[in-house]
């Protein structure tokens, strides 16, 4: 068994992983990194161990996990519209492969709690319900597919005495000032004035701040009742898309878009171009996919955690802009 107060966390230098690191840090325990890239400045110091490595590298993997009590599981490759073949397979390699390399050391190491960040998007459309962990998954893309294949691997793992030590965080839409994203694109087009909204903007979205993941992650680590258990991470709200668009155009100090697309025109053309494009050897500009991930219905029901774990959101979709747009103005971003 490991140092109870040594956790490993993989994907360090990601979008989140410097707020996982603090929340985890700041509970008290000693942080060792593994990832591909150097970490930021900020996040070497005392009580911190970097490590280069690669998660599909069992050796790498089996290195950084020796002496650790606990894994927070971060490294992945996120969402790209349409991924080639080659995308494909690295989406195999990293999410599935990787993981499973990360739980296999971890039950070698005997490391007392695995925690996997995925994701809410494994769901699919709402299509106007309401979804919890108890609706079936119906994942849509290979990124999708990917991340509940890897949930599978962690939610088996267990310890030499028997008892499962994985538990999967199926995280919201994150947002903050070092997301990258969707609703970071969004961000910048409604900064820079070039945006026109789709549709009425009523289906509804599910977010949560990254600092709020970090807390997740910091309290999945310690509790006793997240072993082997999946828990939806959100900031406890449904924002109709439009109420989105709103708040992050007051934090940017702008009016909100007055005047919408109709949805299906605007697919019919997308269409159009995606065909035209193909026949000529080049990429769409607009291609389906986008617009259906931006009229997509997502409504998923965070309460679990709440309940069994005693986490609460401490950021709402106000604050959180606001901090966002103040964070990426001061780093010359917006």
């Amino acid at each position: 068994m490991g140092n109870p107060d040594l956790v490993l966390v993989t994907g360090a230098t990601g979008a989140v992983g410097p707020q996982v690191v603090s929340a985890i840090r700041e509970a008290g325990y000693r942080i060792r990194t593994l990832s591909l890239h150097p970490p930021p400045a900020d996040m070497v110091s005392d009580g911190i161990e970097c490590r280069i490595g690669d998660v599909t590298n069992p050796a790498d993997v089996r290195s950084a996990m020796q002496g650790a009590g606990a894994v927070v599981h971060l490294a992945a490759l996120l969402h790209i519209v349409n991924p080639t073949p080659d995308m494909r397979q690295a989406y195999e390699n990293i999410n599935v492969s990787g993981t499973a390399v990360v739980a296999d050391a971890a039950v070698r190491e005997d490391v007392q709690r695995i925690v996997y960040f995925s994701t809410i998007a494994v769901y699919g459309d709402s299509r106007g319900r309401v979804m919890d962990e108890d609706t079936p998954p119906a994942p849509k893309t290979f990124y999708e597919k990917t991340k509940l294949d890897a949930e599978r691997l962690v939610l088996r793992a267990k310890n030499r005495s028997g008892f499962p030590i994985g538990t999967v965080l199926r995280m919201a839409a994150v947002y903050g000032p070092r997301v990258k994203g969707n609703y970071r694109q969004l961000l910048k087009a409604l900064h820079s004035g070039c945006f026109v909204s789709i549709g009425p903007g009523r289906n509804r979205r599910t977010l949560v701040y990254d600092q709020d993941v970090a807390r997740a992650a910091a309290l999945a680590l310690v509790h006793p009742g997240a072993a082997g258990r999946l828990f939806n991470v959100s900031d406890g709200e449904f924002h109709p898309l439009h109420e989105i668009i709103e708040v992050m155009c007051s934090a940017l100090g702008r009016n909100a878009p007055r005047f919408s697309l109709p949805v299906r025109p605007v697919r019919l053309a997308a269409g159009i171009l995606e065909s035209a494009a193909r026949l000529a050897g080049l990429q769409s500009p607009v291609v389906r996919a986008t617009i259906d991930k931006y009229t997509e219905d997502v409504a998923v029901d965070s309460r679990r955690i709440q309940k069994e774990l005693g986490f609460v959101p401490a950021t709402d979709l106000t604050t959180g802009w606001r901090d966002t747009v103040r964070e990426m103005k001061r780093a010359g971003e917006l």
